[in-house]
């Protein structure tokens, strides 16, 4: 049985997708489109009954859910790709990078900004909720900047933690949130590895690659 990847372009997906191809792995994708509500169809709760994305599918039909469950069943399965350090320190440190930049840069900050209505009801707020969401942004964008200090890559080569903050910078590029410098810098080192560039060609996004 093959894998079964269920995504949505150029969401938080995407950095799963990559992981998949950093890993060379064979499976089927299937888009699970938000804003016509896919994700709410039973067909789809039916895999993964809370009703998000990524989800991926194993070959014994086990559903993995969750941006950071998935990323780090892939590291730990196909240890050969290194997507976590080899010492316990190193991976915490990853670990805690990878769910910063998924918990609170995207659930925290872009969520503000992109599903506005889920935190304020009332439209006189939505502006008001999309700021703290930039600022929150801005803050952890600052805050990651610091940690790339001196390294190409959040640890001393690509990992998981680094999956995490490319989405999250996609975001910030393509709605026009500036990026500190070591964040930009990360953000064109990640788009030359050809597993980025593919999946992202592959999601409708080649206009990026330049």
């Amino acid at each position: 049985m093959t894998k079964k990847f269920y995504m949505t372009p150029g969401s938080c997906s995407t950095g799963i997708h990559l992981l998949l191809e950093e890993c060379g792995l064979v499976f089927e994708a299937y888009i699970v489109n938000l804003l016509a509500g896919d994700q709410y169809k039973k067909e789809y709760l039916a895999i993964n009954p809370k009703g998000t994305i990524p989800a991926l599918v194993l070959d014994d039909g086990t559903a993995l859910t969750e941006f950071s469950a998935i990323a780090w069943w892939l590291a730990r399965t196909y240890p050969k790709r290194k997507l976590l350090p080899e010492s316990i320190e190193g991976e915490v440190r990853v670990l805690g990078l990878m769910n910063y930049a998924v918990h609170t840069l995207h659930t925290q900050g872009f969520a503000r900004i992109f599903t506005t209505e889920r935190f304020a009801p009332s439209s006189h707020d939505h502006e008001s909720v999309k700021a703290q969401g930039r600022q929150i942004v801005e803050n952890g964008m600052a805050l990651m900047a610091r940690e790339l200090e001196g390294r190409s890559y959040l640890a001393d080569h690509f990992t998981i933690a680094d999956a995490a903050l490319f989405y999250n910078e996609f975001w910030a590029d393509r709605i026009g949130i500036p990026l500190p410098a070591n964040c930009e810098a990360h953000y064109r080192r990640m788009i030359t590895r050809p597993a980025v560039r593919q999946v992202l060609a592959e999601e409708g996004y080649s206009a990026v690659l330049g």
